[in-house]
C-alpha cells in the first residue's frame, strides 16, 4: 500500500516535471517561432501595424497550445477545455461581429494598401487626408481641419477614390459662350491661357474642344494636365483668368434668365 502510494506520488511528480518542462521549452520555441514569423513579414514588406498585431495573435495561439499540452500531461481533461474555449470564442465572435468586420477590413487595407498615410482620398462619404491607419479604423483630416474616424468596414465595403495615387491629374472644366460670340476667338483665348500657365504640363497636351451646342450656349471642354498637388490651385486660377479674359474681350458667358411679360 505504502509502495503503491509512493509510486503514485513519484508518477505525479514526474508528470509535474514534464508539464513544467513543456511550458518552459514551449515558451522558448514559441518565442523563436514568433520571431521567425515577424522576420518573414518584414521581408514581405508588410505594414508594422499588421506585423505587431499578427505577431501578438500567433504568440497567444501558440502559448495556448503549450499550456493545453501541459495540462494534458497533468491529467486534466483538455477535450472539455477545448470545447469550452471554442464555445466562448463563438460567443465573443457573435458579440463583436461589427468589430471583427472592421478588423478584417483593416487587415485587408493594410495588406493591399489602396492608400497610404498622407494620401488624399474619398471613402465612406468622407473626403480628406489619411493621417492614421489602424486595425479597426482610419483617421482622416478634412480640408477644414476636422478629424474624422472612419470604421474600416465602411471604407472597404465601398468605393475608394485615391486622388494621390497618380503623379498627375486632368482638370475637367466646361465653359459656355453665347451663340452670338466669336467661337474661334474664345477657343484661342482659352488655349493661350493654358499654354501660358507655368504649372500646366506640356505632356499630355492641354485640350480645348467644343463639347456641345446647348440650349443657350456653346460649351467647351477645357482639359489641362497638372501635378496632383497643383490640382485645386490651378483649377481656381484658370476659372478666374478665363472669366476675366472673356470680360475683357467682350465674350459673354450665358446664365439662366427668366423673362416676365406683363399686359399692363
Amino acid at each position: 500500500m505504502e509502495a503503491e502510494s509512493s509510486s503514485l506520488i513519484m508518477a505525479w511528480l514526474i508528470n509535474i516535471a514534464f508539464a513544467i518542462a513543456i511550458v518552459v521549452i514551449g515558451r522558448i520555441v514559441v518565442k523563436w517561432l514568433v520571431k521567425l514569423v515577424r522576420k518573414l513579414m518584414v521581408r514581405a514588406d508588410l505594414d508594422p501595424i499588421l506585423i505587431n498585431f499578427i505577431g501578438s495573435i500567433v504568440n497567444a495561439i501558440l502559448l495556448l497550445f503549450v499550456f493545453i499540452a501541459a495540462l494534458d500531461k497533468l491529467g486534466v481533461d483538455t477535450t472539455s477545455l477545448i470545447a469550452l474555449l471554442g464555445a466562448a470564442g463563438l460567443a465573443i465572435g457573435l458579440a463583436l461581429q461589427g468589430s471583427l468586420q472592421n478588423f478584417a477590413a483593416g487587415v485587408m487595407l493594410i495588406v493591399f494598401r489602396p492608400f497610404k498615410l498622407g494620401d488624399f482620398i474619398e471613402a465612406a462619404g468622407v473626403v480628406g487626408v489619411v493621417e492614421q491607419i489602424s486595425i479597426f479604423s482610419t483617421i482622416m483630416k478634412t480640408g477644414d481641419n476636422r478629424e474624422i474616424i472612419v470604421p474600416n468596414g465602411q471604407i472597404y465595403s465601398g468605393a475608394i477614390t485615391n486622388f494621390s495615387a497618380k503623379d498627375t491629374r486632368r482638370i475637367d472644366m466646361v465653359f459656355g459662350i453665347g451663340y452670338d460670340d466669336d467661337m474661334l476667338k474664345a477657343k484661342k483665348i482659352m488655349a493661350d491661357i493654358l499654354t501660358a500657365h507655368e504649372l500646366i504640363l506640356a505632356e499630355p497636351a492641354p485640350a480645348v474642344a467644343v463639347a456641345e451646342l446647348a440650349d443657350s450656349s456653346v460649351n467647351f471642354n477645357v482639359r489641362p494636365w497638372v501635378k496632383s498637388g497643383d490640382y485645386w490651385g490651378v483649377r481656381s486660377e484658370l476659372i478666374e483668368q478665363i472669366k476675366l479674359a472673356f470680360d475683357k474681350e467682350g465674350i459673354s458667358i450665358p446664365y439662366p434668365q427668366m423673362d416676365i411679360h406683363s399686359d399692363k
